[in-house]
């Protein structure tokens, strides 16, 4: 039997509640994602386990996180998560709905690992396709919680398969986003890219692109994916 948690170098995610689980791509975005001296309040949509927030909170010490979860088991989850962790003072659980949710005053980061799936066929378990799908929240709906609550200086962080990328820049530059860079997240050389994060924001940005190749081999990292990861994963990356 699996381990219900995933042991990072500093906390711990159990994940029995949460529909989705660690992913090595939801890891690269949490690594990737800029936070800079600049950065003070951030936002984390679909908090799920609470993993994104914990990742930006060992990045940066003088952040205030907001986790926003729709589901109550995995924000109860996230909250002992976060509770257990050294980060418990930078982070707040929500749980509630992004629509409707409302702040004193807007963020300089939002981060989201958003539902996946738009056109696909919804599964037997209610907690994985409400994480999964985009049943709950829209790409529409998204990008409007995101322009609501990112301060006007700001940028926003987003994981998405390759195939819908095209759509939400499509979406994006419908309102009057710029993309500041994108990482094209590779399994292996030669195979093209099934994950993209991207940073964008209400400024004028010219667009830098990389791309990451993760594996090797089976089980075995590539140096770009081991200088992004090992100050996170607690076991030694090969």
């Amino acid at each position: 039997m699996s381990n219900t948690y995933f042991q990072f170098r500093q906390f711990t995610i159990e994940q029995d509640r949460c529909a989705m689980k660690v992913s090595t791509d939801a890891c690269i975005q949490g690594a990737y994602t800029p936070v800079t001296k600049m950065t003070r309040r951030v936002l984390d949509i679909g908090a799920g386990t609470g993993l994104l927030s914990l990742m930006v909170a060992q990045r940066a010490s003088n952040v205030t996180i907001d986790a926003v979860e729709l589901d109550a088991d995995a924000a109860i989850q996230a909250k002992e998560n976060i509770g257990n962790s050294p980060f418990a003072l930078s982070v707040s659980v929500v749980q509630g709905n992004i629509n409707t949710y409302t702040a004193s005053s807007g963020y300089d980061l939002i981060i989201c690992n958003p539902p996946f799936f738009t056109n696909s066929l919804l599964g037997d378990t209610a907690g994985r396709n409400m994480a999964r799908h985009s049943i709950t929240l829209t790409f529409v709906e998204l990008l409007t919680a995101i322009k609501r609550l990112l301060n006007s200086d700001g940028h926003a962080s987003v994981l998405l398969p390759a195939l819908q990328q095209q759509q939400w820049e499509s979406l994006l530059e419908e309102n009057d986003f710029y993309i500041h860079s994108r990482l094209f997240i590779k399994p292996y050389a030669g195979q093209a890219a099934n994950r993209v994060v991207s940073i964008f924001g209400l400024q004028d940005i010219p667009c830098t692109d990389t791309e990451l190749v993760i594996y090797r081999s089976p089980n075995s990292y590539t140096d770009a994916a081991i200088q992004l990861l090992s100050p996170f994963y607690a076991k030694e990356m090969k």
